[in-house]
């Protein structure tokens, strides 16, 4: 989950987009990035930073640039570590075209690789970069043409604000099963991932539907979908303040992100689950003649991800036949654990940086175990030092009691028991098939539950008396 914020319009337009960054910040914070176009020159200056906000806008602040169209970007990382060449915004080959996303697309290895064989360089790790690459690939005079060519591409779920330096009264935002808003206030319009961003400026929002497209110009926005059929805008008067806003108008980060469940699960599984029920990781690092020496499982963990380990281990056992032992990461660092070269010890951690878990998988990489981490954080200590990863691409949690990413780590232990049975032929096809069905089916199932809040509420006060 990135906050990407966009704008065109009379205003000096840095100053807008730091303050809306600085907004933004609660869904994500490891990178962030500015692209400023400046008319009077015809060039495009773009300043990012691999740290949180407030550097970045250190930097911008030292020499501030002037233009009234430009893009900001705050990123928590999916694909590639937190540095400044991942962090957004991302362009092209001639550094005209400049993108800033939220989201994964699934398919960018292969749009990746076909776009190299067409003479495209890449510099970053990143998904996002082979987006402006394809539109630059498309672009024949008409950027939206060539933007609406470029999203027909990708699969996965996206949230982008685009402008071309070539175009320099035109800003487009797009949006496949990722947030995207338009503020429309006066002689100014902004691109946003949330409301937050531009309740400051206006209360006034166009919502963009699921697969939709918005052109704006000095005219104002016009919404199509992806396809290019007209769209009726749909806008809205926003009543909230931006405390209310930054929460989703929920009363508070621990329910909003309750309310992100089914997205959480959802991201877990998004481009990992075949309908035929193949499980591929992309950072798993470990191949199958290596998963099929495993002889036994170690998991370490502390705090609700020891509880999530708990349950993988009935996961695990149930699905590939291999016995887990599931330890509290401060108790495994300080004995004499019996573990070897055939031994995988999984590490579970939202943060990644756990310092006892971050110890414990030390210790057994010291004792040549193969060491795999589930974590949520990108770039962070136990995704380095494992051999493998898998990432749980639940977004930031600001809430201190942890929901979204618990259950997008049983999503994700879900996925690596099937990928373990698999490799042992534990599975049989018809249970193979009911799985995938069901872990596909998840995310409504759990929007069901969520959609049951007031029944809950009720019992809670009917019972919360009672020991």
């Amino acid at each position: 989950m990135c906050g990407i914020i966009g704008y065109l319009g009379e205003r000096s337009a840095a100053p807008i987009i730091m303050e809306s960054l600085k907004r933004l910040e609660y869904r994500g914070y490891d990178s962030a990035g500015v692209a400023i176009f400046n008319e009077a020159d015809g060039q495009t200056s773009v300043v990012k930073s691999a740290a949180k906000v407030d550097t970045l806008v250190e930097r911008l602040t030292e020499e501030m640039p002037q233009g009234r169209l430009g893009i900001g970007h705050t990123r928590w990382a999916t694909h590639g570590r937190p540095t400044v060449i991942n962090a957004h915004p991302h362009t092209d080959c001639h550094q005209r075209i400049m993108v800033i996303h939220n989201g994964i697309i699934e398919n960018f290895a292969e749009l990746r690789k076909e776009l190299q064989a067409r003479g495209h360089v890449f510099i970053s790790e990143t998904d996002t970069e082979v987006v402006p690459h394809l539109i630059e690939e498309n672009d024949k005079g008409d950027l939206v043409a060539a933007v609406r060519l470029a999203l027909v591409r990708l699969k996965g779920a996206y949230a982008m604000a685009i402008f071309s330096q070539s175009d320099p009264d035109l800003l487009i935002g797009a949006r496949l099963n990722a947030p995207l808003v338009v503020g429309i206030g006066n002689k100014e319009w902004f691109v946003a991932s949330d409301i937050t961003a531009v309740i400051p400026y206006t209360k006034k929002v166009l919502l963009l539907g699921e697969g939709e497209m918005v052109s704006i110009t000095k005219l104002g926005p016009e919404v199509s979908t992806i396809g290019g059929a007209a769209v009726k805008p749909k806008i809205i008067e926003v009543k909230w303040d931006i405390s209310q806003a930054q929460k989703g108008g929920y009363p508070h980060f621990m329910a909003k992100e309750i309310n992100e469940a089914p997205e959480a699960v959802s991201n877990a599984l998004r481009g990992r689950l075949s309908d035929e029920g193949d499980v591929t990781f992309e950072e798993f690092g470990l191949t199958d003649r290596q998963l099929l020496k495993v002889h036994d499982i170690k998991m370490v963990a502390a705090g609700t991800s020891y509880y999530a380990a708990l349950l993988g281990k009935y996961i695990i056992e149930e699905l590939a036949r291999i016995p887990v032992e599931v330890e509290p990461a401060s108790e495994f660092r300080y004995r004499q654990p019996i573990i070897d070269q055939d031994t995988l010890v999984i590490g579970v951690s939202q943060s990644g940086e756990t310092a006892d878990t971050l110890a414990a998988i030390r210790e057994a990489r010291e004792r040549k175990a193969k060491v795999l981490s589930i974590t949520n954080v990108v770039g962070s200590s136990m995704a380095l030092e494992s051999d493998g990863v898998i990432y749980l691409h639940a977004g930031p949690e600001i809430g201190v009691a942890s929901t979204k990413t618990f259950i997008a780590h049983l999503t994700c232990l879900y996925l690596l028991g099937i990928r373990l049975a698999a490799v042992r032929h534990r599975l049989a096809p018809e249970r193979l098939r009911e799985l995938t069905a069901d872990l596909k089916a998840l995310p409504a199932a759990v929007q069901q539950v969520l959609d049951r809040a007031e029944a809950f509420q009720t019992l809670a006060k009917k019972y919360s008396g009672y020991r």
